[in-house]
């Protein structure tokens, strides 16, 4: 049946849904950030602090293409990165590990806030489109996870590759903060996996009409212009890491385009058969 429910529902009767969405969100990563503290450990040294090896396989993989097409490259082959992360404050550690922890929680349980955001949207959707609970959460958890990799094993490398063999004389030495090391990385994680939801949040302003496919392609040139700024952003200021970078954005951004296409057509079917 067509019929929404949004009606029913005063404006504080969605206040307080949110209200607990929020509650209920927070319980939860804040329930896995403290499961996370039983494998700490491998949290930092294997996962955070990964990057920082010479032989980690991003680097490998990129110093083995450089060589298949004849190129020496000893920017993409570095055998060791001179540079030592260090902290400054007192305590410093401590609140990085408990910030750190959170965002593992955030990470690992962001189905979970999907999930919960669906049940809070779900008054505003046909019946049909409630039977979609499963499909919504399990693409955009793909997604977002899709994104946290691409970060990890693409951005994170890129940018401590680059800013530790990057140094304007040999008598500078790079000490990092370890607060700025951890910041990247977080940073790095979690916005590309919420970039990786472009494809969703198009869907959505599709279906409130806000986004069309038309008005996603007139605007294509600027969408490339920003991407490629974001890619400038997020990677160090070399034209490989940029392009590197734009080119699973600009095919969200197509794929998007395709979505609100097919979201219009299903809209314009619903209102002639209602």
């Amino acid at each position: 049946m067509a019929k929404k429910e949004l009606k029913e529902m005063s404006f504080m009767d969605h206040l307080e849904d949110l209200r607990w969405l929020l509650v209920r969100s927070t319980i939860a990563v804040l329930i896995l950030a403290s499961a996370s503290y039983f494998i700490d450990d491998f949290i930092f040294d294997t996962i955070i602090l990964g990057p920082k090896d010479p032989n980690f396989v991003t680097y490998r993989f990129f110093c083995e293409v450089t060589r298949y097409f004849g190129v020496d490259d000893s920017y993409a082959c570095a055998t060791e990165f001179h540079f030592i992360i260090q902290n400054t404050e007192v305590g410093g550690q401590f609140s990085i590990y408990l910030w750190t922890l959170i965002t593992v929680g955030f990470i690992v349980g962001f189905p979970y806030i999907l999930w919960e955001l669906w049940k809070f949207i779900r008054p505003a959707l046909y019946e049909k489109e409630r039977k979609m609970a499963g499909a919504f959460v399990i693409v955009s958890s793909l997604l977002f996870f899709i994104g946290v990799v691409f970060g990890y094993y693409i951005i994170v490398p890129l940018s401590i590759n680059f800013f530790a063999t990057f140094n304007v004389s040999n008598e500078v030495i790079n000490q990092f903060t370890f607060d700025s090391y951890i910041s990247m990385v977080k940073t790095s994680l979690v916005a590309s996996g919420l970039v990786f939801e472009l494809p969703i949040i198009v869907y959505f302003l599709a279906k409130l009409g806000l986004v069309t496919a038309d008005f996603l392609r007139k605007y294509r040139k600027f969408a490339i212009v920003i991407i490629l700024i974001v890619a400038a952003i997020v990677t160090p200021p070399d034209i490989p890491s940029q392009v590197i970078v734009s080119i699973p954005i600009l095919v969200l951004y197509e794929a998007s385009i395709l979505i609100a296409a097919v979201v219009a057509k299903k809209e314009k079917i619903n209102e002639q058969s209602s």
